[in-house]
């Protein structure tokens, strides 16, 4: 029985080790099944429709305070801002700075469940940036802004796994 198992894993490491070797870019085994789960809740989702149904049932309170027009939000910084302000929040600064739609994060019809982990994802990297901007740069001398801040996509950059390495620079 050892043998057989020996055999196995080493037939699944070569053939790892195969498809590392001959990939056409680098590839990192923890982003495989982001990209897979992230494609697979996205391809029969119409974000453009969903938020025109949405803005269209918050008529008439799209200034009202987020936390009066929706359920369950609970980020402080978001609970005040204008409900209509708080879906472009989520269009443009969380989907299209991760390069995700709403079902990254949400359950389409029932936005207020905890269904999906990726929401207190959001949650927890929100009141990071929040910390950074509110906190931490301000104690930066010689900044050239006198209000410096960083945003989603400030790391994302469309992506939904900030980069951890730079591009190879061009040969000159």
């Amino acid at each position: 029985m050892k043998i057989k198992f020996k055999i196995i894993a080493l037939a699944l490491f070569a053939t790892v080790a195969v498809a590392f070797l001959f990939a056409s870019q680098p590839v990192k085994i923890s982003e495989v099944a982001v990209h897979a789960q992230t494609a697979a809740t996205q391809t029969e989702f119409d974000q453009k429709a969903t938020l025109a149904k949405l803005r269209d049932q918050i008529k008439g309170r799209e200034s009202e305070p987020a936390e009066k027009v929706f359920k369950n939000i609970q980020m402080p910084n978001l609970k005040t801002v204008p409900a209509a302000t708080l879906l472009a929040i989520m269009e443009i600064g969380y989907a299209r700075s991760l390069g995700v739609n709403c079902t990254h994060c949400h359950v389409p019809d029932k936005w207020e469940t905890e269904d999906r982990p990726q929401k207190q994802v959001a949650r927890e990297m929100g009141a990071m940036m929040f910390k950074i901007n509110s906190e931490m740069l301000k104690g930066i001398k010689n900044l050239r802004s006198a209000t410096p801040g960083i945003n989603c996509t400030t790391c994302h950059r469309g992506e939904l796994k900030p980069a951890h390495d730079l591009p190879k620079p061009p040969k000159v």
